[in-house]
C-alpha cells in the first residue's frame, strides 16, 4: 500500500474531496431537472387537454368572484349577449407576434342575465398622437352575438411581473382583473376574462391573441442526462489521474535516483 502513499498528499486529499462533493451534487442537479421535465409535461398537457376541449358555457366553469385554476385555463368558453363598448377599456404596454408594443383591448360583454364576462378582443397598435389619449378601437360585432375565446385567469403583478399603476389616463389600465373590473362597473362580473378566438374580427384588427406555447418539457430532461453523465465522468476522471500518477511514480523508480556523480570511468581516467 506504500505505492497510494501519495493519496494523502495535500494536492491529492483536495482533488478527492472535491469529486466526492461534485458526484452527489450532480446527481442532485439531474433529479431536479427531471422534476422540472415532469412539471413542464404535465403543464403542457393541460394546455393541450384544454384546446381541445369542447366549448362550454362560461357559468360552468366560473362565476362572479370566482378564481380560474390551472385546470380551467384556456378552456374553450362559448357565450351569447352584447358588448358594452361604452364600457371599453384598453390594458396598456402589450405585445403581438412581432413584439410591437400596443394594447389589448378589453370589452365587456354582457349576458342574458345581466352578468358581465371580461373578453380581451386582440391587441391594436399604439398609433395614436400619445399614449393618454384614448385609442380609435374597431368596434365589434353590434347586437345580440356570440364569442368564444380561451379562459384566463386574473392578471396579477406577481404572476405578470407588471406593475399596476396609478393614475393612469381615462379608460386605461395595467392588468386585467375581473374584480377590480367589477368596481369600475358596478355590477357582477365573472372571474377571469377570455382571450376571444371566434368570430374573427373585421379586417383582422383587433389582432386576436395568439394561442398558449408550450414549454421545452424535452430541454430540462436533456440537462437531467447531461448532470448525470458528469457525475459519471468524475470518477473517471480520478481514476484517470490516479492510474497516470502511479506511472509516473512506476517510472521515475525504474529510472533511479539522478545523484550527479561522475561516471567511474570517467574518474579514473583523470
Amino acid at each position: 500500500m506504500s505505492v497510494y502513499r501519495f493519496l494523502l498528499t495535500r494536492q491529492w486529499v483536495i482533488l478527492t474531496l472535491v469529486a466526492l462533493v461534485l458526484i452527489p451534487t450532480m446527481i442532485r442537479l439531474g433529479i431536479w431537472q427531471m422534476h422540472r421535465h415532469d412539471e413542464r409535461a404535465a403543464r403542457n398537457q393541460l394546455v393541450t387537454d384544454a384546446l381541445r376541449a369542447k366549448p362550454v358555457p362560461p357559468e360552468r366553469l366560473t362565476s362572479p368572484g370566482h378564481t380560474v385554476t390551472g385546470d380551467e385555463r384556456y378552456h374553450a368558453v362559448t357565450a351569447q349577449g352584447r358588448f358594452d363598448t361604452e364600457h371599453e377599456v384598453v390594458v396598456r404596454r402589450r405585445t403581438n407576434a412581432d413584439d410591437e408594443v400596443g394594447y389589448h383591448v378589453l370589452t365587456p360583454f354582457v349576458l342574458h342575465d345581466g352578468t358581465v364576462l371580461l373578453v380581451n378582443r386582440g391587441w391594436i397598435p399604439a398609433d395614436g398622437p400619445s399614449q393618454t389619449a384614448f385609442p380609435k378601437i374597431p368596434p365589434p360585432e353590434r347586437g345580440e352575438t356570440t364569442v368564444t375565446g380561451r379562459l384566463m385567469p386574473d392578471e396579477t403583478t406577481a404572476a405578470s411581473g407588471i406593475k399596476d399603476l396609478k393614475g393612469l389616463p381615462d379608460r386605461q389600465i395595467m392588468l386585467i382583473n375581473s374584480k377590480q373590473e367589477a368596481h369600475r362597473l358596478g355590477t357582477r362580473v365573472l372571474g377571469g376574462y377570455i382571450a376571444q378566438t371566434a368570430p374573427d374580427p373585421r379586417g383582422d384588427t383587433p389582432e386576436l391573441v395568439g394561442k398558449p406555447g408550450k414549454e421545452d418539457a424535452a430541454l430540462n430532461l436533456a440537462y437531467a442526462y447531461q448532470w448525470w453523465l458528469f457525475a459519471a465522468a468524475v470518477p473517471v476522471g480520478w481514476v484517470v489521474l490516479l492510474r497516470r500518477e502511479l506511472r509516473e511514480r512506476r517510472r521515475r523508480e525504474e529510472d533511479g535516483p539522478d545523484t550527479g556523480a561522475a561516471p567511474a570511468e570517467a574518474v579514473s581516467t583523470l
